[in-house]
């Protein structure tokens, strides 16, 4: 039974800390959590703008890419066809232009990078953030990433462990870019590696084919059918992973082929990414039921390897029979607590880690502190769900402005603009009036009465595009201006033109533009 209600919270990310402050972090500390998988969360994680973090073989184009979204330099900034950065690099918003080196970084209670101090020295010395101002980092924040090494190189040791560092990321942003170059598709071992350490964060992955004007089309299909081969071995998901095809510089197109299909997805992409700013609250709610669910999971490895240790005798031979036997408690755990085999941490790992700790210092089983987690689960987070919705209404166009976001939005280069129902948005002449000639022989062989046609004999000549009626109906409701359920000569012109525009496979639009009202009818629309 319960002693109380759920919690009532001002904001989403107040009611996060808190609950996770008093509920999840006390379990997180009892069965040593931040040992094995992820250190603590601060306030700093709970407060930070949304984060894309981007990965890539090296030379795939991940700094230009960023140089692409902020159309500016930013400082530390270096692009080259040799592995040129090689450290990662925290790309934010600043009042002024500069660089932080990585051991000030982890000392700023403002940003939320704190726990990285974890990862020594080798690694702070290979991160630094680069501050500036620009419109775009207003609303997100971007890292790059060290490329990843193919062949031989990677043997080199980087001093510190890339992949754990890119997993404690991985919990952390919002958004995960994988990028790969059309013009060399190979994926070496450790970018396989990497891609496999982010494993529960397949959500936050979209893949960015890039440099892909470099080829012809046939041979970009043959390319896009390898990479999704590839990413379907490594990436254990059932549905498709989202990749987009570009080029994501501001240098002309080699092969200008396929200019459309980049402009679409372009289009696509950064639709995604200034989704970030509304879906972020979200986001952080689902990193916290994750993180919440695998702490539970912890706790009973934890307290059962516990159970199950000598208090006296031969504790170093029931160690290593424990540690191996691991499999064989995951089986039991899951089938005692009802839990999902996908819950789990990675087996290998975790035995691996084991083997450093003493197993008689772990906790037993403390049925409270699972209790408080479970009703974080069961009811708090309910009621946080409600005030991500309400904060979502209340700043409906939060959005990423500036930059390469600004370029496309309105103008004669906005995506789509002058096809389509666009088509001659531009001409002072009507756009219809160029077919009307064609389309005037067929209205005057449909019994026109007082200049007009009936809506039966009109819909018999409509019918013959084969597009479905709810599609026909929509433009009869665009053509029939005057709404007198008859169409005359141009209304009718009209009605064929959105016939045209819909089979040649543009969308509709809800209104009829101003440039595709009749110039006779216009007065009627202004009225």
């Amino acid at each position: 039974m319960r002693k109380k209600d759920p919690e009532v919270f001002q904001t989403v990310s107040d009611g996060l800390k808190k609950l996770y402050k008093t509920k999840l972090l006390p379990l997180e500390e009892h069965y040593k959590f931040h040992e094995f998988h992820s250190p603590a969360l601060e306030d700093a994680d709970f407060d930070n703008k949304p984060m894309v973090l981007l990965v890539g073989q090296y030379s795939t184009g991940k700094t230009s890419f960023i140089r692409y979204l902020l159309e500016q330099d930013f400082p530390g900034m270096r692009i080259g066809p040799e592995p040129t950065t090689d450290s990662f690099i925290a790309v934010m918003h600043g009042d002024t232009e500069g660089l932080i080196p990585g051991n000030a970084l982890v000392v700023d209670p403002k940003k939320p990078f704190r726990k990285l101090n974890a990862f020594g020295n080798a690694f702070l010395n290979r991160f630094v953030c680069a501050q500036l101002p620009n419109p775009v980092l207003e609303s997100i924040s971007v890292i790059d990433t060290p490329g990843i090494l193919s062949g031989e190189k990677q043997r080199i040791s980087r001093g510190y462990d890339f992949a754990a560092v890119l997993e404690w990321f991985a919990e952390r942003v919002d958004r995960i870019i994988l990028l790969f170059d059309a013009h060399k598709l190979d994926i070496s071992d450790e970018f396989s590696e990497v891609i496999k350490a982010l494993k529960n964060h397949e959500d936050k992955i979209r893949v960015v084919l890039n440099k892909a004007d470099q080829i012809e089309t046939q041979q970009l299909m043959r390319v896009y059918g390898a990479l999704m081969w590839s990413l379907g071995k490594i990436v254990n998901t059932p549905e498709v992973i989202r990749v987009y095809i570009g080029s994501f510089w501001s240098h002309p197109l080699l092969i200008p082929d396929n200019r459309k299909l980049f402009e679409a997805e372009e289009q696509d992409l950064f639709k995604d990414i200034q989704s970030l700013p509304r879906n972020a609250a979200l986001r952080k709610l689902n990193d916290l039921i994750k993180r919440a669910r695998l702490a539970k999971v912890h706790a009973y490895i934890i307290s059962s390897l516990k159970k199950e240790m000598p208090s006296v005798f031969g504790k170093e031979g029931k160690k290593k029979e424990l540690i191996n036997s691991l499999g064989e408690i995951y089986s039991r755990i899951e089938r005692e607590h009802q839990i999902s085999p996908g819950d789990f941490p990675n087996l290998k790992k975790m035995q691996e880690q084991l083997n450093s700790h003493d197993l008689n210092k772990f906790q037993p089983l403390k049925i409270k502190l699972l209790d408080s987690v479970d009703d974080m689960l069961a009811h708090d987070i309910a009621g946080l769900m409600v005030l991500v919705r309400q904060e979502e209404t209340n700043r409906p166009q939060q959005g990423v402005k500036g930059g390469a976001f600004d370029g496309t939005l309105n103008g004669p280069f906005g995506h789509g603009y002058g096809e389509g129902a666009g088509e001659g948005i531009d001409e002072a002449e009507w756009v219809v009036a160029r077919d009307k000639p064609m389309y005037d022989e067929i209205f005057y062989t449909l019994s026109p009465v007082n200049g007009k046609v009936t809506g039966a004999n009109a819909k018999k000549e409509m019918v013959k595009s084969k597009l479905p009626n709810t599609v026909l109906g929509k433009i009869w409701k665009l053509a029939d201006i005057d709404k007198d359920g008859m169409l005359d000569d141009e209304e009718f012109a009209l009605a064929n033109h959105l016939i045209k525009v819909k089979l040649e496979g543009h969308e509709l639009p809800a209104d009829l533009p101003g440039h595709l009202i009749p110039p006779s009818k216009r007065k009627i629309t202004a009225e």
